[in-house]
């Protein structure tokens, strides 16, 4: 990994030690990257990671739900590593829950961090990329964004909504330069707190966060004649 100072900025939103952590490290082999949480337990030890293999890597602590702290963490990035070329908005909370057993809080609490969340932060890195004619915003969704159990009553309107606001966004932004695709993960992610909820589950019935990170990757290099503004990720052994 060899990232110059002239090398394009992606940031991802909502970084823990699954797929968030699998986004930072695949597009840090090309970019410079910012790594996005409510904590920093994870994000400082990655960008330790990408900085010390020769990758460029800014952790920051910063609330996805609070306007002010996404405006003040936008600014912090153009200055300390340039223009934002890509937003990976990552939300992860997944409550479980049919609808007597969800508080009112908890609904509106998931609702702030997929939906609230991904309209804030496109507000703030729209018009650069508007000025520039160019920039990519990738949206990560859920089996409960297409086809929800019914445990996800705080979780599928969050992903439902969040589905839509990709939609009105590529329909708005697509014929401007910028591209948004909305990435519904059709499966269980392999990751240290599935495998300890689910100790016998099989590796193939789990979606390995590099290959999502991939398909990502992927999608932020389309051509603009091919352009995807949903893509399905599932492993082979999954039942649609």
């Amino acid at each position: 990994m060899d990232i110059s100072s002239n090398s394009k900025v992606a940031v991802v939103v909502g970084v823990g030690e699954g797929l968030g952590a699998a986004l930072g490290r695949r597009f840090a082999e090309n970019y410079k990257v910012a790594l996005i949480a409510r904590g920093d337990g994870v994000t400082g030890k990655l960008a330790e990671e990408i900085n010390a293999g020769g990758g460029i890597a800014l952790a920051i602590k910063s609330d996805a739900t609070i306007e002010n702290d996404i405006a003040t963490t936008r600014e912090r990035i153009e200055r300390e590593l340039g223009p934002i070329e890509i937003l990976i908005y990552n939300g992860g909370r997944r409550p479980m829950g049919r609808l007597m057993e969800t508080t009112t809080e908890v609904f509106e609490e998931t609702w702030r961090l997929h939906t609230l969340g991904t309209f804030m932060w496109s507000k703030q890195v729209v018009p650069a990329m508007l000025s520039r004619g160019s920039g990519s915003i990738l949206i990560t969704g859920a089996t409960a964004g297409v086809r929800p159990w019914p445990t996800s009553a705080a979780f599928a309107p969050a992903k439902f909504a969040v589905r839509g606001l990709a939609q009105v966004m590529s329909r708005d932004l697509h014929p401007q330069g910028i591209h948004v695709a909305y990435v519904n993960v059709d499966g269980g992610i392999d990751m240290p707190l599935l495998r300890k909820l689910r100790p016998n589950v099989k590796d193939d019935d789990l979606l390995k966060p590099s290959a999502i990170a991939d398909a990502f990757w992927y999608l932020a290099h389309q051509d603009r004649s091919v352009w995807s503004n949903e893509l399905d990720v599932r492993p082979y052994t999954e039942k649609f």
